[in-house]
């Protein structure tokens, strides 16, 4: 009987960590997808508006790790490659949260309230971005418009692959 009850614990804590480990991968997949989508939406305003690329990624590296460049180039590179990082590891709470069950509009509603709610209190906190209360209507629609693309697209990708994942794991049984 104790032997019995050793392994359905063993049993849970490794389906458990299978579903951390597949929500992760999950998030960062759904994550890297999202900041793509923004990312092109992003590039799609800036043609039409004229706006010039945010460097505000630079800034952060640069005040966290105290990282320099010399070129406009490099500011660019260390901007996008953050960018891109930062969007992806984002992923990891919404690959987590469809794992476990956590789908939709419920998860996607949660994790954009979650990544666009710390940008709006971390940045200023850093002294790189005005806070909020600051800016214009439109710069506050924009910024959320595009963080909602990516909450969205991460979600809809996420909750894809959770599904598939469950459908391929229910068929392996």
């Amino acid at each position: 009987m104790k032997i019995r009850k050793i392994n359905q614990k063993q049993e849970s804590v490794s389906a458990t960590l299978a579903i951390v480990s597949a929500g992760i991968g999950i998030g960062l997949v759904a994550g890297l997808v999202g900041t793509a989508v923004m990312t092109a939406a992003q590039m799609i305003e800036m043609h039409f508006s004229g706006r010039k690329p945010s460097d505000t990624p630079y800034q952060a590296v640069k005040k966290t790790f105290g990282i320099e460049t010399k070129t406009d180039e490099d500011k660019e590179f260390v901007s996008n490659v953050t960018h891109f990082a930062y969007g992806s590891s984002w992923g990891i709470p919404r690959g987590l949260m469809a794992a476990f069950g956590a789908k939709g509009v419920a998860g996607s509603t949660s994790h954009f309230g979650a990544v666009w709610g710390t940008e709006l209190i971390m940045l200023p906190s850093m002294d790189i971005a005005e806070p909020v209360t600051t800016w214009k209507p439109r710069a506050i629609a924009e910024d959320a418009l595009f963080h909602g693309v990516y909450a969205i697209v991460a979600g809809i990708t996420a909750d894809y692959l959770a599904k598939w994942l469950r459908k391929a794991y229910e068929h392996d049984q």
